[in-house]
């Protein structure tokens, strides 16, 4: 982790912790006890998991081992919501976690305030040399919370998605769209040669963004913008899902498998012939709404989005070079907008709408050093058989992502606000 001394300051880590508390509380208004309980699929995780695990988190790394007298809400909740970090014991089966009807829905509330209580007096009272152990790892926990912040969302869509009644989430407002709609793809050229990657100082950054290193890369050119679900169509219309040469290997049998014809949560008035008609609606966490071919398109696996950029005689860009081109723009904050959680700016803002599917595997910078203890588990151990996605989407929360982020799923995974951005090599 790299932080700052303002960073881990008492007074700064409270502030963020009330706030990054309060939002993961603000995104299940609305939700019955049922909604939180759902797991619809074995990657996915239910709400009252996710609620539970991010106080686990705490109080499995920062509070048994810095609060000196601290006494657990729950000894059986070390197990129950432990998610995969073998140094720290038995955990009850990710596929199973839907089974959990207890503890109770208000159980694991009263374990939330359980534990903000215990890490506020913590945070207050502890010594010296405990606090400046312990506040890079309340840090950590924080940005793990913002990342289950974003998992909470995209984990519950997949679940509606899955009920006839197509529920949701709360309502939508307008989105924030400009109104000419998207403007024609340009390239935006890049030098390349002898850069910089990785985080550079001043502020958060997980283990898996450091060290900084050099990088060569050969000129390439980036689109100025994401690809549009108009233009997505176009590419299925051209009998993309049925032109084997257009695919990776491992996609195609994919493709062949599951029977993919769109993008996930498209909905067709025409289920037998979904390839050639425009879909009718688009799933969304406010539930169906109009198709919109200038919205970006996303939940994409890298498959598919290798597939399209192949078919527009264009590839995926390395992360390397979605980095380079991130870190050289004044890149505003990401949009995040409850009352329309789904990508809409169809403009050339560098990052944010959906994640930006790459090329590259999810691999150790040179000089890779995990974290200390426990939290060494927390990204090291998967670097392998998974692809880096960059930029941030619009279900990331506020303040999370930046320019050396490096997120990471399997190729066939769908249900994250996962996108494509063109890239070619220099003329």
């Amino acid at each position: 982790m790299s932080t700052t001394e303002d960073d881990l300051s008492r007074e700064a880590l409270l502030r963020s912790c009330a706030a990054v508390r309060a939002l993961s509380a603000a995104l299940t208004e609305g939700l019955d006890p049922e909604d939180q309980a759902l797991q619809s699929m074995p990657d996915a995780s239910p709400t009252k998991w996710h609620l539970a695990h991010t106080s686990w988190f705490f109080e499995a790394l920062v509070l048994v081992p810095h609060a000196a007298g601290y006494r657990a809400f729950d000894e059986r909740y070390f197990e129950l919501f432990n998610s995969y970090y073998e140094s720290l014991g038995p955990r009850h089966p990710r596929p199973m976690r839907g089974l959990l009807s207890r503890p109770t829905l208000a159980e694991v509330w009263r374990y939330r305030r359980h534990v903000d209580e215990a890490l506020r007096q913590f945070v207050q009272s502890a010594g010296a040399s405990t606090w400046a152990a312990a506040a890079p790892v309340l840090r950590l926990g924080l940005q793990h919370e913002q990342q289950h912040q974003e998992l909470m969302l995209t984990d519950l869509k997949h679940a509606f998605s899955l009920n006839p009644l197509r529920p949701a989430w709360r309502p939508a407002t307008a989105p924030a769209r400009a109104p000419a709609g998207p403007s024609p793809v340009q390239w935006r050229p890049q030098a390349g040669g002898l850069v910089a990657l990785g985080h550079a100082g001043g502020g958060f950054a997980f283990d898996n963004e450091l060290p900084r290193h050099p990088v060569w890369l050969a000129p390439y050119a980036l689109a100025t913008r994401l690809v549009s679900c108009g233009e997505y169509l176009d590419f299925m219309r051209d009998g993309g899902y049925r032109r084997p040469e257009l695919w990776l290997s491992d996609g195609w049998a994919m493709v062949q498998a599951q029977g993919w014809r769109a993008p996930a949560y498209w909905l067709f008035d025409e289920p037998g012939a979904p390839g050639d008609p425009a879909p009718s609606q688009v799933f969304t966490l406010h539930g169906p709404q109009p198709f919109d071919p200038q919205a970006p398109v996303c939940h994409l696996s890298a498959y598919e989005a290798a597939a399209c950029a192949a078919w527009a005689g264009a590839r995926l860009p390395t992360e390397g070079e979605l980095e380079h081109a991130l870190a050289g723009t004044d890149a505003p904050d990401l949009r995040y907008d409850p009352g329309w959680m789904q990508p809409c700016q169809p403009g050339a803002a560098p990052a944010g709408e959906a994640w930006q599917w790459t090329r590259s595997a999810y691999a150790p910078y040179p000089g890779f050093r995990p974290l200390p203890g426990p939290a060494a588990e927390y990204n090291g151990k998967f670097m392998v058989n998974q692809l880096v996605l960059r930029g941030g989407s619009c279900a990331t929360s506020p303040g999370h992502a930046r320019p050396s982020y490096r997120n990471f799923f399997p190729p066939a995974a769908r249900w994250q606000f996962s996108g494509l951005r063109l890239a070619r090599d220099a003329a």
